[in-house]
């Protein structure tokens, strides 16, 4: 079997988790692992995605360094064991093994690095719990802890976990300069490949949460490479295949993000479901939500429900889309109740403010487009001000300012042109037009409407597609030469090829009344012929 062990170990030092796990497996089966070989197969258990067997193993790998007196090591696999658990959101189980950890040195007076990685996960234990000032002082020490004993991993670790908290705690620019900072270490191979998932995740996770999409692109393809590099990756693939995801369909490649939200749920679900399971699941439903599969997307909603993910504003959107709006808007101000810190309202606001307004309530959409509008004004990213310009478009919109509603509607178009998100970019186009067909301008609401067509019918988008059919149709029948709502009724029954009493029985009224009707249509549009009014009325979508 020491063959086997030598070929696990080389393999290990490869990246070849999948194969280190299979032969350091054997030989632990048949006799047994020294503590530095099950160190190896924790790692490339959790690697693979066994995550409750990596904690399986480094709690053996604990118990073995107290044995022989390798206090320290002891120390470190409770560390990991706490790190996994932790991440899973087994926040008692994880504390247990942080605080056995702690008092293992205690007990022993030692002063060593893996005090500071204990204290890390006991700061990644107070964030989870929602304690941010005391798990930003906790990280902060840690990092200190990682720069004295010249261990950059724990700096780096330590570092993003004080940069996530400043940034929950609204100090977005320091919070992202110890995000980019901590990446150094990758770059530099200073960090274990567990590490570098999890730098890698969270710092895409930050980005994420202030809306900077740049930099959530950059750092997604550099993971994406990455894992790509490593392909007996299971754990931090999946969650790399959600974040392409997430940015694919921002950029309007909505099939290649069906992919990989497909592909991420069939890899985080397997061996055992993994913490970013409800993520993809929520990305899914998303696009099942835009394309129009409402069945579906329900389904997929729920499915994130179950595995952690909160399921709404989508969820919230989707009963918009389906016409239940008190559902929508209620669900919506529970979401906003619940959420504490401006990172979660962020995320919230721009969804609840259009369910909002389809429900009439403009008085509360004002109130939190101006708390969107604050938050943009300080966070400072491209996205977030498309989001609030658009709102704000809106809102004034329904207050019947349809000149400053174009304007930062206009302003919101040219920040999606700029993000590449075609999507977002139709949609504010049909606010313009509603917009310019407020101030009078048909040529102008027509020419957005015709554009927005265009995009949705690419992406098929079809809820969307069908709103700009109905608002064009409406658009045509008010430009329809000066005609009353009557005349457009007869109109567009004539064009079906409807005789007058046919008409007439149709709309409850004499067949003498309709005769009038089609009298007054043909003249008011100069048209001869019941075929002539039939063209005009398909040309001007009547019908």
């Amino acid at each position: 079997m020491g063959d086997a062990t030598d070929r696990g170990r080389a393999s290990f030092g490869e990246g070849a988790w999948g194969e280190a796990y299979a032969l350091l497996s054997a030989t632990d089966a048949e006799a047994g692992l020294d503590l530095e070989d099950l160190e190896r197969l924790g790692a490339a258990a959790y690697l693979v995605g066994r995550d409750e067997e990596a904690v399986d193993v480094w709690g053996r790998a604990h118990r073995l360094g107290l044995r022989i007196g390798e206090i320290r090591r002891a120390a470190g696999c409770a560390f990991w064991s706490a790190f996994v658990l932790l991440n899973k959101g087994e926040l008692a189980r994880g504390g247990g093994w942080v605080h056995r950890g702690q008092r293992l040195l205690d007990d022993r007076d030692l002063d060593c690095v893996e005090r500071g990685y204990l204290l890390y996960a006991a700061s990644v234990r107070l964030l989870f719990e929602g304690d941010l000032g005391a798990a930003a002082a906790g990280f902060a020490q840690a990092a200190k802890m990682g720069e004295h004993f010249r261990a950059p991993e724990l700096v780096a670790l330590a570092r993003v976990g004080h940069g996530r908290c400043l940034i929950y705690l609204g100090d977005i620019t320091e919070g992202m300069a110890l995000l980019d900072e901590a990446m150094v270490a990758i770059s530099a191979q200073e960090v274990s490949p567990i590490a570098v998932g999890d730098l890698y995740c969270s710092v895409i996770e930050g980005c994420q949460e202030v809306f900077d999409v740049r930099r959530a692109q950059e750092w997604t393809a550099a993971l994406s490479r990455w894992c790509e590099a490593k392909p007996d990756l299971v754990l931090y693939r999946g969650q790399c295949m959600v974040h392409r995801a997430e940015l694919t369909l921002l950029r309007g490649a909505w099939s290649n993000a069906v992919t990989e939200a497909q592909q991420a749920c069939d890899r985080l679900a397997a061996p055992t479901s993994q913490r970013a399971l409800g993520a993809a699941y929520y990305v899914r439903a998303e696009l099942h939500r835009l394309r129009g599969d409402f069945t579906a997307a329900e389904k997929a909603y729920r499915q994130a429900n179950k595995a952690g993910r909160q399921p709404q504003p989508g969820l919230a959107q989707l009963w918009l889309a389906q016409s239940r709006v008190d559902a929508a808007l209620a669900a919506m101000r529970n979401a906003l109740d619940e959420a504490e810190d401006t990172v979660a309202r962020a995320r919230l606001l721009a969804p609840y403010i259009e369910i909002a307004l389809a429900g009439g309530d403009v008085a509360a959409a004002r109130v939190a487009g101006d708390e969107l509008s604050s938050i943009a004004a300080e966070w400072n990213t491209p996205l977030l001000h498309a989001l609030s310009s658009y709102a704000t478009g809106s809102i004034l919109l329904a207050e019947g300012n349809a000149g400053a509603a174009l304007a930062a509607l206009r302003r919101s178009a040219a920040r999606w042109r700029e993000l590449d998100a075609p999507y977002e970019g139709a949609r504010t186009r049909v606010g313009m037009a509603l917009a310019c067909r407020a101030l009078g301008d048909e040529s102008s609401t027509e020419m957005e409407l015709d554009a927005a067509r265009s995009v949705f019918q690419q992406l098929d988008a079809v809820p969307d597609l069908v709103r700009v059919e109905e608002l064009a149709s409406v658009m045509a029948r008010r430009a329809a030469g000066g005609l009353t709502p009557r005349e457009v009724q007869v109109l567009a029954l004539l064009a079906t090829g409807k005789t007058n009493r046919a008409i007439a029985s149709e709309l409850v009224i004499s067949e003498k009344t309709v005769a009038a009707h089609v009298s007054s249509v043909f003249t008011k549009l100069g048209l001869s012929s019941r075929s002539a009014a039939t063209a005009y009325a398909y040309e001007h979508r009547l019908v």
